[in-house]
């Protein structure tokens, strides 16, 4: 009997079960490097998995990679992929090194790092903001010659931790000084580098303020051929932190507008180098109608959930794709086409003013709801949540399908008023 291969995935987060599943569709076996904050006996029990693999590939990449090496020449594996944004470089090293499917190592650079894809954009003849990358707290005035509104974020975050709107030049010293604390804080910067830019993607970018809904992409790229799989949309979201709510797909754009979109998502694939894989894009619609580039993941969006948008609106099913990708397949849907099943909405329980939670109001019965398919809870009872812009995950996320994008807003505005989170009272 043939054996069934074997895909080494890591940093993803065992209770966020897409990705898992996905794998048994496509016939493949899980070798989990987990998360350092994973349970290690969920992460055993997760679907797919076979081996837990621990490496600390945060702290010590060298030691990690070599250990895999390692462990690759004892009994050899046929992929590996990444399950959260900070593994993409050393995944790509390690696809390299093993000679494996993967991202280059040069095209893993510029996807963990904003003010790469700014320029690279720019040179392809893309949208791109005006933007200053600063490479030290002190040179915050290098940026005040923008237009305001502007945004800083971190040259290497995620999640819109550390993303804060500032409306003008007086309050933008204290914004990338609170964003450079909390990038010291959890993405392990130090003061900065005094003769320009830091090294390993280290740094701020304030960038122009776009007005206009958000939306995201996900794409799927096979021997640099990209598909674009859906388009949602995320709102209006205006500031100052940023902190997402509510996805829906697909979303409900004109069709000059979403091919305009494509265009713009297809050509930053090839400006970037990524030619296999999948990837979670960013955008803002300026006017609501002209498409403007505001990041790229090379990973699953959402710690998996961008699965289901996808697989209910397109039938295209991502997560599964992405595995065969990464097993150097080809996509089933590049020879077949899927048929989309209705409308998806993700809900993405807001954290408020954060603190330490006593529970999440409404679970229960929002799981007893006909048109819910997933409830996931990230965090328990005990849990300290940090309110914007110092994120820290969310509370729960709540994935559903509807048969109209009108029916999926009436279920947002029902689970705004029926979740809440409890925190401790604060002494």
């Amino acid at each position: 009997m043939r054996q069934r291969p074997k895909l080494v995935l890591v940093g993803q987060f065992s209770a966020l079960p897409w990705v898992f599943e996905a794998a048994e569709r496509a016939g493949a076996d899980l070798i989990l490097v987990p998360r350092g904050d994973d349970d290690a006996e969920r992460a055993r029990k997760a679907a797919g998995v076979v081996e837990l693999l621990p490496l600390d590939v945060d702290g010590d990449p060298d030691a990690a990679l070599a250990a895999l090496v390692e462990r690759f020449g004892r009994e050899p594996f046929d992929g590996i992929m990444a399950g959260n944004e900070k593994a993409v470089p050393f995944v790509a090293r390690a696809a390299r090194v093993l000679g494996l499917t993967g991202l280059t190592e040069e095209a893993a650079d510029v996807v963990r790092d904003k003010r790469s894809m700014r320029r690279l954009l720019r040179a392809a003849g893309l949208a791109v903001p005006g933007f200053v990358a600063v490479g030290h707290p002190d040179d915050w005035a290098d940026a005040a010659g923008l237009r305001f509104p502007v945004v800083v974020k971190p040259a290497n975050g995620y999640s819109s931790l550390g993303v804060i709107r500032v409306d003008s030049a007086a309050e933008l010293e204290r914004a990338v000084r609170t964003t450079w604390a909390l990038c010291h804080a959890h993405l392990g910067y130090d003061g900065g580098a005094a003769d320009g830019e830091p090294a390993d993607g280290w740094g701020v970018l304030v960038e122009e303020y776009l007005d206009g809904p958000e939306i995201s992409a996900e794409s799927l790229v096979h021997r640099g051929r990209v598909r674009v799989c859906a388009i949602s949309y995320k709102g209006e979201l205006s500031g100052p932190y940023f902190e997402e709510t509510t996805l829906r797909a697909p979303a409900q754009l004109p069709a000059d507008v979403l091919a305009a979109v494509e265009r713009e998502v297809v050509g930053a694939h090839h400006a970037f180098g990524i030619t296999e894989g999948t990837t979670h894009t960013e955008l803002r619609l300026v006017s609501g109608t002209r498409p403007v580039l505001l990041e790229m993941g090379a990973r699953i969006g959402g710690g998996g959930f961008m699965h289901h948008l996808v697989h209910v609106s397109s039938g295209i099913d991502l997560a599964a794709e992405a595995v065969r990708i990464h097993l150097g397949r080809e996509p089933e849907c590049w020879t077949r086409e899927p048929v989309g099943t209705g409308h998806a909405a993700a809900y993405l329980v807001p954290v408020g003013g954060g603190g330490r939670i006593v529970r999440v109001h409404g679970l229960d019965e929002v799981r007893e709801e006909p048109c819910v398919d997933h409830v996931a809870q990230t965090v328990g009872p005990g849990a300290l949540l940090r309110p914007y812009p110092d994120w820290s995950g969310y509370p729960a996320i709540v994935l559903s399908q509807h048969a109209s994008d009108a029916a999926a807003v009436e279920f947002r505005d029902h689970l705004s008023r029926t979740l809440r989170v409890e925190y401790e009272a604060r002494s």
